[in-house]
Order: structure tokens, then C-alpha cells, then sequence
């Protein structure tokens, strides 16, 4: 009979915490982009002269405002998984106490909830 792992191993949690690092460092990029971005459209009479109307303007303000606040979102939700690295809980379904499976938090690294925990749900 094999015992039931409770938690990912050092060596793991390591190899998550490189795979998250990158995903943030990525994130962050992307959100310094986004709100460059919104600051040059600030100025409406600026983005006239680039030949948008006012409403090109503020859709275009309204779609980066959008992906501006998911990004952060996003390095909160990756920040909060290397604090759970650090507390050695990572990979822990907050629902069901199991391992979420590797595969699952390759695929999204700040996952809390195992695939079964999450149809649950639905």
C-alpha cells in the first residue's frame, strides 16, 4: 500500500517557485506595458492627432483599464503562491487537503483548488 504524499518535496517546490518567479517577472512586464500604454492615451487631444476618435479612445482606455487590473490580478494571485512555497503548502487543495496534481499547476502555478475540488463547484 503507498502511502498518500501530504506535500510536494523541496526539490519540487523549488522547481515551482523557478516556474512562478518567470510567470511573474512576465506579468509585471506586461503590466508596467499596459499602463504605459493607458497613460499615453490620457491625453485624448494627444491620441486625436494619432487619428482616433473619442470613442476609439475610450474603448481602447476601457480594454487596457481591463487587462491593467487582470495582470494585477494575476501577480497577486502568483505572489500569494510563492508565499504558500515559502510555507511549504503549495500544491495543497484548500477544499479537498490533497495534492493538486503537477500537471494542473504547470499549467496554472497559483491554482488552490485540484481539478475535482473546482468541478465541484461548478
Amino acid at each position: 500500500m503507498t502511502e498518500e504524499r501530504t506535500r510536494y518535496g523541496d526539490a519540487e517546490l523549488a522547481e515551482f517557485k523557478q516556474l512562478i518567479t518567470e510567470k511573474l517577472k512576465k506579468a509585471e512586464d506586461e503590466l508596467v506595458f499596459y499602463k504605459t500604454q493607458l497613460s499615453d492615451r490620457a491625453d485624448t487631444s494627444d491620441a486625436k492627432l494619432k487619428g482616433l476618435d473619442d470613442g476609439n479612445v475610450s474603448a481602447e482606455v476601457e480594454r487596457l483599464t481591463g487587462m491593467a487590473s487582470r495582470q494585477a490580478k494575476l501577480i497577486k494571485h502568483l505572489s500569494n503562491a510563492l508565499i504558500r512555497i515559502e510555507n511549504k503548502v503549495y500544491g495543497i487543495c484548500r477544499e479537498t487537503g490533497k495534492l493538486i496534481s503537477k500537471e494542473r499547476l504547470r499549467a496554472v502555478p497559483h491554482a488552490t483548488l485540484s481539478i475535482a475540488a473546482k468541478m465541484k463547484r461548478k
